[in-house]
């Protein structure tokens, strides 16, 4: 998931030439959801648009969030955020398509409202040609982007033909016998071998000394 967050004086959206939606002093957020995402992303985005400390407290800068000031939030849902270049040509394969799309972004900004106040979080119209006025304050402008999930850490191990293939870590990895077992073991055979032997000679020593 993909946000562009910018800090604004005021911002507005219109469809077929109607105002639908706008917010004063605040933030101004558009977001892309690709086919990846998760509701863990959707916590971690509205935990840091509505932490994300932009805004000045008696002269000093970057002091406070949206929150703190009581401002409002306007999201606008962009899934040309999730583009990939082919050339010179866009490609939106990494964007969530359709009717999931309008799910998740609905479960989006639920949690947005959750987190904050019903009345202070604003939306376009999702799916539709919209006209956006933003009026930057300053200008800032910051990007933001859900970490990507942490692959599955694997250890190389040869099978029985000796070719190598990857397998899961498991919790046995401290044992200190890395040695196979027909190297830690003797077989019953070899057992009795050697007991064999020792009889043997035994044998020998004492028709020696008579």
């Amino acid at each position: 998931m993909r946000a562009i967050v910018q800090r604004v004086t005021q911002a507005s959206v219109s469809v077929d030439g109607e105002v639908i939606s706008s917010i004063g002093k605040g933030l101004c957020v558009l977001l892309g959801i690709s086919k990846y995402d998760t509701p863990k992303d959707i916590e971690y985005m509205v935990r840091k648009i509505l932490n994300l400390r932009v805004f000045d407290e008696n002269d000093q800068r970057w002091k406070k969030s949206v929150v703190d000031k009581n401002f409002e939030v306007l999201c606008v849902s962009q899934f040309t955020l999730q583009a990939v270049l082919k050339g010179n040509k866009p490609d939106y394969h990494l964007a969530m398509g359709g009717e999931q799309s309008k799910a998740f972004y609905g479960d989006f900004l639920q949690a947005m409202k959750s987190a904050y106040k019903p009345d202070a979080i604003k939306d376009g119209k999702f799916g539709a040609y919209m006209q956006v006025q933003i009026q930057n304050d300053g200008p800032v402008t910051i990007s933001l982007e859900t970490p990507p999930p942490k692959p599955m850490q694997q250890k190389q191990v040869k099978g029985t033909s000796g070719a190598s293939k990857s397998a899961p870590i498991t919790g046995d990895e401290g044992s200190t016998n890395s040695l196979p077992d027909s190297e830690n073991h003797s077989s019953p055979i070899d057992a009795e071998q050697k007991i064999d032997k020792f009889d043997d000679l035994n044998l020998d020593e004492k028709r020696g000394s008579t």
